[in-house]
């Protein structure tokens, strides 16, 4: 099954003194989704932001607020984010001793689920969980921080969930290194959702038009 091409600006790379005026510009400028990366200091190695910044900017977001949690234990703060208003909550595949459980708890908040793979996990970990789920996020880079190099290893990974999936109506989702050049080779290899960060905002409003431009004409040119 083809799905759509999907960008998804990161704010973990937007202007925090202004994240309202930064995902009306992103969404203004082509954004299909707002990704809204949860980091908490032990799972990986970065403290971000939580359900309060979420609910702020929801009413901002026009499109999909894309909500992937780097935390663990995650299973506790599920409904805090699915009533801050995620529309999709992404959860590691280490973030909890029953990822089967946390996938039917986030289906039951009525909000799609997705699960992510580290660089270091093996496709195979969603063998048994794909009837459950809505997206399978591919880590490109190590969690954690933004402007990381593209992990070139991680196509073979793409391609292995991407056979996985079949024509189920699953959304295969990148994050790591996404710039032109990387984007076609992901999007060859079976993934149809990039989240781009550093890419995209490392110049300021005026230019975010062409940077997600730029990265749908290169993901169209494979």
């Amino acid at each position: 099954m083809s799905r759509p091409l999907v960008i998804a600006p990161s704010i973990l790379s937007a202007d925090f003194a202004s994240l309202g005026a930064e995902v009306r510009a992103i969404e203004d400028a082509g954004a299909d989704w707002v990704h809204f990366d949860v980091m908490d200091g032990h799972f990986v190695p970065n403290l971000t932001i939580g359900p309060g910044v979420a609910a702020a900017i929801r009413p901002h977001v026009r499109t999909k607020l894309d909500v992937h949690l780097m935390i663990s234990p995650v299973d506790a703060y599920l409904g805090d984010f699915a009533e801050a208003g995620a529309d999709t909550i992404t959860v590691h595949a280490e973030a909890g001793p029953h990822l089967y459980r946390s996938l039917q708890h986030i289906k039951s908040l009525g909000k799609r689920a997705g699960v992510a793979l580290n660089p270091g996990t093996p496709p195979d970990a969603i063998d048994y969980v794909l009837d459950l789920v809505d997206l399978v996020l591919v880590m490109t880079v190590n969690p954690g921080f933004g402007g990381q190099d593209f992990i070139p290893a991680m196509l073979g990974k793409i391609s292995a969930v991407h056979a996985k999936v079949g024509d189920r109506p699953i959304d295969i989702e990148v994050d790591g290194g996404i710039t032109p050049l990387t984007a076609p080779l992901v999007v060859a290899a079976g993934a149809n959702a990039l989240v781009a960060g550093s890419y995209i905002f490392k110049d300021g409003p005026s230019t975010y038009g062409d940077m997600i431009g730029a990265l749908k004409n290169a993901a169209a040119s494979r």
